[in-house]
């Protein structure tokens, strides 16, 4: 009863958010409507979350939580661009904002609560070291070339590419993205694949967490349909309350850059419920494929989209971090090396990955 509810309510939200949607298009909204309009946007992230999994469990794992890192990845450059397109001149570093919130947010935040709780379970989270080395080090290296790099290059007098830079950056950022699915999916496949702790992988079938069998292909289509409903839901009503998300930063005296923060932690809150539940069914390694899966595919998809988007988009596109922004980038990334290298983790890898994210948010609040 409770899941045919749950069930009931995923697909409810979606609509009602889409004719909300069509509603009030190009409108100025009132306070009660802005309330509406947001409620119906956090239940459509939560929906399309939830039919991403529908998806995600008949197709199985790694391919699973590729779906939904990809579904989280849609809405943020939903987000992005819808507000981008609105907020002017004071939105140019908007994308730099968002997909670095989001790497510290899945890198630290994320990672950190998913070996925490896998290691309150079982003392120890136990996990594959090649598979999510290599995740890693895919992360690393998108964000380096798309964040880093532009503070160093000459082109262009601002922390930013010239268009044949962009266009580089996008196609490597591509290129590396489509490798790592191609090895995920295919070559290496059981890199991916949760392990227990001697080091064994578990069967896919073997769920032991009180999960129902995978479900039939037209439950999975009608969960595939409503999650492109709810991906257009959540990219329209987004459109809609942007001017409150940034008067409500703006009255807090919160930086422009928060703004990036918000929206990553909108768009990631689902994915990370999903990590943590994972975690707690000892499936660290789900977890861990979440959280770099979601950092890789929001640089490897946001920044190719960002960069088309710049041909109509007025004003430079500001990517480079700044000094600050780079040390915590760097400090991440020593850090999950030294985390991941070992394939087994203790409370204190969860507790420094999310005490990092602290002072990511801290810092993004008072830089």
């Amino acid at each position: 009863m409770i899941r045919s509810r749950l069930t009931d309510w995923t697909t409810l939200v979606p609509l009602i958010a889409v004719v909300v949607l069509a509603a009030t298009w190009n409108r100025k909204l009132s306070g009660p409507l802005v309330f509406l309009v947001a409620a119906l946007l956090a239940g459509a992230v939560l929906a399309a979350v939830h039919h991403a999994e529908v998806v995600a469990h008949r197709v199985g794992e790694p391919l699973g939580s590729l779906v939904l890192a990809v579904a989280v990845t849609v809405i943020e450059v939903g987000l992005i661009v819808t507000l981008m397109i609105s907020g002017g001149d004071k939105t140019q570093a908007l994308a730099r904002d968002t997909v670095f919130a989001a790497v510290m947010i899945t890198c630290n935040g994320i990672l950190g609560l998913s070996l925490l709780l896998g290691a309150l379970r079982r003392r120890v989270a136990v996990f594959n070291p090649e598979g999510t080395g290599g995740a890693l080090a895919t992360v690393a290296t998108l964000a380096t070339l798309s964040l880093v790099v532009p503070t160093f290059t000459t082109s262009r007098p601002g922390p930013e590419f010239s268009p044949a830079q962009l266009a580089f950056a996008a196609v490597a950022s591509l290129a590396l993205y489509g490798l790592f699915v191609m090895v995920q999916t295919g070559r290496h496949r059981d890199y991916f694949l949760p392990v227990t702790q001697e080091g064994s992988i578990i069967p896919e079938d073997a769920d032991g967490d009180g999960h129902a069998d995978p479900p039939s292909t037209r439950t999975a289509l009608a969960s595939l349909a409503l999650l492109v409903v709810a991906l257009v839901a959540v990219v329209g009503d987004a459109k809609s309350v942007s001017p409150a998300i940034e008067a409500g930063v703006e009255a807090a005296n919160l930086p422009q850059a928060f703004v990036g923060v918000v929206i990553a932690l909108l768009v990631l809150l689902p994915e990370t419920l999903a990590a943590a539940r994972a975690a707690r069914r000892d499936r660290v390694q789900i977890s861990l494929n979440l959280a770099l899966g979601s950092a890789m595919a929001s640089i490897g998809l946001t920044i190719p989209a960002i960069a088309l988007a710049s041909i109509w988009l007025e004003g430079p596109l500001l990517l480079g971090l700044g000094g600050t922004q780079m040390t915590l980038l760097a400090l991440t990334a020593v850090t999950g090396v030294l985390t991941v290298v070992p394939g087994r983790a203790t409370v204190l890898q969860g507790g420094v990955h999310l005490v990092l994210l602290a002072a990511f948010v801290f810092l993004a609040a008072s830089p």
